[in-house]
Formats: C-alpha cells, sequence, structure tokens
C-alpha cells in the first residue's frame, strides 16, 4: 500500500509539472481572449466579436460549424453565425451563478471544424446594485439591566445583501441616541454589528428604548435596509453566562455520520440556584442551511451533525450561539466557526465537448477526433485528474493549455478493412487517498474511402463447358468481392475485347454487369473449338474507381453426338455393304475381312465396339468386338451354304450410346474358281467376246509389273531410310497397319498365289474388284508381307 501511495503522489506531481510546463508555453501558442458583461443585460445583447478576435474567417463560420460548446448547463451566450458576435442568450443572475464577493466568471468553449479547433473565451459577469441589504427578523429585542456598565456590547443581527463588492453592506448606522452607540467587527466578509453601552441605564427615568439601525450598501444609487431594536431595561440584578471564548473554531471532514458530535461548548454562571441553570439556543441570524445540517442540544451545549455536509457546497459555516440563565434577563454571546475539510469523495467526470463520431481512414496523424474535458469537485490533490485511454489503440490524449482539457487525437494511420470500429476507454483518476477513477467509453467509426480493388478468389478460373450448349443460356458466373463500403464496393463487370484469334469467339459472349452471369450467344462444337480464354474485368463505384479482373480459360467437353462412321464395307451407292469371297478349303482361324469404323468423338463417346447382330451360321463366324476382325471359327463343309449373311452393329461407349450396321455377303467358292477366276470366266464368255481374254491378260501382266516395281522401289527405301509413313495417311487409334494378305495353295498339278484387299482407312474399294486393284498406305508392312 505505501508502494502504491507513493507511486500514485510521483504521478500526481508529475501531471502539475506537466500542467505547469503546458501553462508557460500554451500561453504563448494560444490567446485567452476575455470579455466582461454586466448581469441583468437584455437578451441579445452582443459581448465582443469573438470570430474576430480569434482570427477566423466570418465568410466560413456556418461551414465549419461555429458554435458554443455549453456541455450539460443551459447556454447563456450563443454566437451569430453571420456575424461572429457573442450575444446573451438567456438572462444572467450574477447571484445566481457565483456566491460571495469574488469574481464571477464563466468559461466559455468556442468550437470551430474542419480541422476541429477549440478556443477558450472567460466571461466576467460584473456585479450590478440589484439588491437591497436586508435584515433576518424586523426587529430585535433586547433586556437590559440598569446597573450593566458602560462598556456592555450586545450583538445586533447582520444585514444580507446578495450583491458583491461594493453593491454588498458597506456600511450601518444607529438612531442618535444618549445611552448606545454602534460598533462594527469584521469577521471574513461579514461586518457584525454590535450595540454598546456607553452611559448606564435609568429604569426610573425610561423603562424602555426603541432605536434604529440602517443597513446601507455601497452602490450607485445606495440601496439600505432598516432593523428595529427594542430596548427592555431592567431593575433586577443578575449575573450574565460566560463562554470561555467568545469564538470557537472547529475543523470537521466532510460526509460524517449523522449524529456525530462536533463540540460540546461550556458556559459558566457565578449565580446560585436557577440563575445558575444556563440554556443554549442558535441565534436567530442564522441562515436556514445551517440549521439544517447542525442541531444544539440546549441543556448540554453539544454541536451535532444532523445533515449531509458536503466542502463543495460549503467550506465554511458560523453559528451564534446564545447561552442563557434563567435569570432576568437572559444572557449570552458566543460564535461558533465550523470549517469543513476536504474528503476525496467525488469522483472525475468526464465530458466529450466534441466527438466526431466517424473519422475517414485516409486521416492524417495529430487530427483531433474529439475535445474532451474532465472536472473534479474536489479539492487539492483530491481534484488532480491523471487521464488515460485503453491499451493497443490508435489515438492519444493530448493535454491541452486549459486545465483539464484534453484533445483525442489520431495516433496512426486507419484501415477500415482492418478495424472499423474503435470502443476507446477513457480512465480518469484522481490523485486523492484512495484515488477514485471514472470510466467513459467513445464509440468511433471509421469511414470508407475507395482504397481497396475488386479481388478475384481465384486467378485464373477453369470453365469446363460440355458442347451443344442452349445459345443464350448462362454458362458460368463469376464473383469479384470489395473490402470497401457502399458505393466503393458496389461491382459491374464487363469483358474485356480484344483483336486477336479469339475475338470472334469472345463475341458470341455476353456478361451481366450486375452479377457477373456469363451467357454464350452460340452453340459450341468441340469437333471444331476444343479450348479458348476470356477477360472479365469487376470494376467498382467509388472515385476515382478502381478495377482487377480475371482469365476464364474455356475447356469444351466432348458431347456422344456423333454416331459411328462405317468405312469398310462400303458400297458404291453409299451403304454400308460388302461381297467378300473365299475358298472353301480354308481352315479355322481364317480372316474373312475386317469391318472398319471411325467415331468423331474422343474418349469412350469414340471408343468402338462391334457386334454380330445378324449371322446365318453362328459356328462358322466369329467377330473381335475390339478390331472388327471376322474369322472363321472351323473348317467349312460339303452342307454349309455358299452364301452366309453377317450383320454387323458398331456403336461407341458414350452414355447414350450411337450405332451404325454393316452387313457383309460372305460367298464361299471352290479353290480352282477361286484362282482361275479369269479363265472360268473367258471360257464361258469365249463366243461372246473373245478380246476381253486378251485385255485381262494384259491388266494382270501390267499389274503385276507394277507391283514388282513397287516392291523393289519399298525394299530400297527400306534400306536407304527406315521413315515412318503411317500417319501421313492414317488418323485413327482403330487403325491396325496392316492393308493386304496372300493365300498359297495347290490345284491339281498347278500352284496358284491369292492377292486379296485388307480394308484399311488410306484404302480405295473398287466396287466388284476380288483381287486385283490394292492403293497401299504402309510400305513397310507391305515389304514383310512380300518376305515372307
Amino acid at each position: 500500500m505505501g508502494t502504491y501511495r507513493h507511486s500514485q503522489r510521483r504521478n500526481c506531481g508529475l501531471l502539475s509539472l506537466q500542467i505547469f510546463l503546458l501553462l508557460i508555453v500554451g500561453k504563448r501558442a494560444y490567446s485567452q481572449i476575455r470579455y466582461a458583461v454586466p448581469e441583468e443585460v437584455k437578451e441579445g445583447s452582443v459581448v465582443g466579436n469573438v470570430a474576430k478576435d480569434l482570427g477566423l474567417d466570418v465568410a466560413l463560420l456556418s461551414s465549419r460549424r461555429f458554435r458554443v460548446v455549453s456541455g450539460s448547463n443551459e447556454a447563456l451566450f450563443e454566437v451569430n453565425h453571420d456575424t461572429g458576435d457573442l450575444f446573451v442568450h438567456k438572462k444572467i443572475d450574477r447571484e445566481e451563478l457565483c456566491q460571495g464577493n469574488g469574481a464571477c466568471l464563466i468559461d466559455l468553449k468556442i468550437l470551430v471544424e474542419n480541422p476541429l479547433e477549440m478556443h477558450y473565451v472567460i466571461v466576467e459577469v460584473s456585479d450590478v446594485n440589484d439588491h437591497s441589504p436586508s435584515f433576518p427578523e424586523k426587529e430585535q429585542e433586547f433586556e437590559i439591566f440598569e446597573q450593566t456598565l458602560p462598556g456592555g456590547r450586545f450583538q445586533l443581527q447582520a444585514a444580507r445583501d446578495p450583491d458583491a463588492g461594493s453593491n454588498s453592506v458597506r456600511s450601518y448606522m444607529l438612531t442618535p441616541n444618549d445611552h448606545f452607540e454602534l460598533d462594527i467587527r469584521q469577521s471574513d466578509d461579514d461586518k457584525i454589528p454590535f450595540l454598546v453601552l456607553k452611559k448606564s441605564l435609568d429604569r426610573e427615568q425610561r423603562t424602555s428604548h426603541l432605536l434604529n439601525l440602517t443597513a446601507t450598501d455601497g452602490g450607485k444609487p445606495r440601496r439600505s435596509g432598516n432593523l428595529n431594536v427594542f430596548i427592555i431595561v431592567l431593575d433586577s440584578n443578575d449575573n450574565r453566562p460566560k463562554f470561555s471564548q467568545e469564538i470557537y473554531e472547529i475543523e470537521i471532514r466532510e460526509n460524517v455520520p449523522l449524529g456525530t458530535l462536533l463540540y460540546k461548548l461550556n458556559a459558566s454562571d457565578p449565580d446560585e440556584g436557577i440563575n445558575s441553570e444556563i440554556e443554549y439556543s442558535l441565534g436567530k441570524t442564522l441562515k436556514k442551511k445551517v440549521n439544517e445540517i447542525f442541531e444544539l442540544d440546549k441543556k448540554t451545549g453539544e454541536i451535532k451533525v444532523k445533515g449531509i455536509l458536503n466542502y463543495e457546497e460549503h467550506d465554511v459555516y458560523k453559528l451564534d450561539v446564545e447561552a442563557t440563565d434563567k435569570g432576568t434577563p437572559p444572557l449570552k454571546d458566543c460564535t461558533v466557526l465550523i470549517k469543513v475539510l476536504d474528503e476525496n469523495d467525488n469522483k472525475p467526470e468526464i465530458e466529450v465537448t466534441s466527438l466526431s463520431k466517424q473519422v475517414s481512414e485516409n486521416s492524417k496523424p495529430g487530427t483531433v477526433v474529439s475535445l474532451i474535458s474532465v472536472t473534479d469537485q474536489d479539492s487539492g490533490l483530491n481534484g488532480k485528474v491523471i487521464c488515460s485511454l485503453s491499451d493497443n489503440v490508435s489515438f492519444d490524449l493530448k493535454p491541452s493549455f486549459q486545465d483539464n482539457m484534453y484533445s483525442l487525437v489520431l495516433k496512426q494511420h486507419l484501415d477500415r478493412e482492418s478495424v472499423s470500429h474503435y470502443d476507446i476507454i477513457i480512465t480518469a483518476t484522481d490523485c486523492g487517498q484512495p484515488p477514485l477513477s471514472t470510466f467513459k467509453t467513445l464509440s468511433i467509426d471509421v469511414s470508407d474511402i475507395n482504397d481497396s480493388a475488386p479481388q478475384f478468389a481465384k486467378n485464373p478460373l477453369e470453365l469446363y463447358l460440355t458442347e451443344n450448349n442452349v445459345p443464350g443460356n448462362s454458362i458460368f458466373s463469376v464473383s469479384a468481392s470489395d473490402k470497401d463500403l457502399d458505393e466503393n464496393a458496389a461491382i459491374s463487370y464487363h469483358l474485356v475485347r480484344r483483336e486477336g484469334s479469339q475475338s470472334k469467339i469472345i463475341a458470341f459472349l455476353n456478361v451481366n454487369s450486375e452479377n457477373g452471369e456469363i451467357s454464350a450467344l452460340k452453340s459450341f462444337d468441340f469437333e471444331n473449338l476444343k479450348t479458348f480464354h476470356f477477360q472479365v474485368v469487376a470494376t467498382d463505384s467509388g472515385t476515382p474507381s478502381l478495377s482487377s479482373n480475371v482469365t476464364v480459360n474455356v475447356f469444351i467437353l466432348d458431347q456422344n453426338d456423333n454416331a459411328p462412321v462405317i468405312l469398310y464395307p462400303l458400297s458404291s451407292n453409299g451403304s454400308a455393304e460388302g461381297v467378300e469371297e473365299i475358298p472353301r478349303n480354308v481352315n479355322a482361324g481364317h480372316l474373312v475381312t475386317k469391318v472398319r469404323a471411325y467415331d468423331a468423338d474422343i474418349g469412350y463417346n469414340g471408343w468402338l465396339l462391334f457386334s454380330l447382330q445378324e449371322v446365318t451360321d453362328h459356328s462358322l463366324f466369329g467377330l473381335d468386338r475390339y478390331t472388327g476382325q471376322i474369322r472363321t471359327l472351323r473348317s467349312f463343309t460339303e452342307t454349309d451354304e455358299v452364301e452366309h449373311k453377317l450383320v454387323i452393329l458398331v456403336k461407341d461407349n458414350g452414355n447414350v450410346s450411337l450405332s451404325a450396321t454393316a452387313t457383309v455377303i460372305v460367298k464361299l467358292v471352290e479353290p480352282k474358281e477361286a484362282f482361275a477366276a479369269s479363265d472360268i470366266k473367258s471360257a464361258v464368255n469365249d463366243d461372246e467376246d473373245n478380246n476381253v481374254t486378251f485385255y485381262l491378260m494384259i491388266t494382270i501382266g501390267g499389274v503385276s509389273v507394277l507391283f514388282i516395281i513397287s516392291i523393289i522401289v519399298l525394299i530400297a527405301m527400306q534400306c536407304s531410310k527406315s521413315t515412318d509413313y503411317t500417319s501421313k495417311y492414317l488418323q485413327e487409334t482403330n487403325y491396325d497397319g496392316t492393308l493386304c494378305h496372300s493365300i498359297q495353295y495347290r490345284s491339281g498339278d498347278k500352284r496358284y498365289m491369292l492377292v486379296g484387299p485388307r480394308m484399311s482407312i488410306g484404302s480405295t474399294i473398287v466396287p466388284g474388284s476380288h483381287a486385283n486393284t490394292l492403293m497401299l498406305p504402309d510400305r513397310r508392312r507391305a515389304c514383310e508381307e512380300v518376305r515372307k
């Protein structure tokens, strides 16, 4: 506890030093204006041109919100925005505002904004003589023995005048007489009149005296009040009570419990019997407030507290106590001065004089946000206040040259996107023991400026779009976010249209400027366009506007929209039909032909499977489902039919598969017919056209010569350079590279070789031809077949 008190005193000492230095330096930087105005002036009376005296531009007073900050009290003064005059807004009564003879000063705060400035003006309210002196009672009565010696003093009622200075009570005057004179005793600010006996009384000559006491102030014109003093002369003798001293001074701390004993008075009386019994009473001239706070036991003389003592309301009380015995007349005389000592019983009060509830995030450090005044009704160290802010805030408190005035200033740059609201706790702690604290929370919002550009969550974006989209429908949506507020965060979208290879494609795109929804005005075809990209720009509505863009990469996805196309067999009229002739004596596994097909789709949509949909005899022929090759499953017998029809179904693997069919007619021929077809044909038609055989022989010979030359050329090329020409002619993955095959067999004493075509994508089929014409796409493979 001792360490804490030492630290508290040290802080208070530092505060006092800071205030002292601030006052010295501050007077150089600030000029404090002072005006004087008499009380009771008419409303609207001009006190002074405060704008001119402060050096403010009169034309800007309205825009800068030039005003008087009155706090919680009703404003006595206002300012004129047009002229800059300070005028009286409400009737001023000095006696209500200030008590006592000291100067009555009113501190005004003149506030202007843009930038925020606080100016201090002091208005001294001068007193006018608007009150006359008055006595608590209209008359006062005394009973005095005729044996009383000259010099006896009797306290008269003191007149009260609410006015101050020279307008208060300045003098008393007593009616001229032979027995009494007036004596004035100065006590603090009061003048207390005493009636002094200057000549002995004689009851036989006069039993009573009537005097008039006049109290006069020093105003112009002078005002006065009267008190009638009635004196009764008694003939019996008695001794009056006596106090040990004429004035008692007592000190007591405020807020003591009710019933606390302040002091016990003790008056003595040398008389005996009933004349020595003393009663105490408070004087009739006391203020009403005194009787409400103190009570006097008339028998014991104990003064106790019966009301609340508040140093801030009154620090000194004066009690006139009378001691009276049972004799005739009662005698008295005593004054008790009670001084109230201050206790630290009032917490500091924080008043936000001016508060900007919003601060722009681009405000510079040092910008004044609010003006704060702190008051404490206690005095001395109990009234010294230390202010502080909550930790980790972007603001600071700067003391003003005016005592207990602070400016809340910006300490660092603000970022609304990081912190948009501040709750600042101001703590005011006095230097009393124990210290008392008050807390006040200021809520400040950070206003937005357009300092954040729209941002996309991801860049670039990828769009996988299935082909055959519906024109005009939405295909994608982009969305950007902006950390700013209101108009600064209102985002619009548009496409970047530039000249280039993809400008024609982007021309068919449209974006909704409000929600970023993108629609296509045309349908995309995967077979023609597989990928493209475009850019979308997001722009906010701030001033100036900020923007950012995002790249959208579009990948067209294949859809199963193309049916398989049969490449072989293919008839002259375009139908997928063909005739194949094979010798009857072939063995099982013999390759009859190969069905070839093509699908423009890719992936599963272009993966073709072959199946036999219709066949004359399932035991004779088999179909490879992946290659489309038709092979014999067994050797032919004499009972097998000569002609067989095979219907092959070709379908893709799409979700909804598409298909095509091909028809192959397989004819079984005898070996002799197969290898000597030309001779048989020539014999049958010998009568019709003998020249056919000649032309056929020439054709076969020419083809043979060309075939031999081709083989020689292929061998030479193979030996000189190994180059793969397959890709030049074959573009599909289903192509297996084999285009021809040969079969050797005997018929009697003759030996034959049958050369037949195997169809591929690069092959050309001559309708009705069985063996003569063949165009080879793969020369290396043909060479290998010949070598065999």
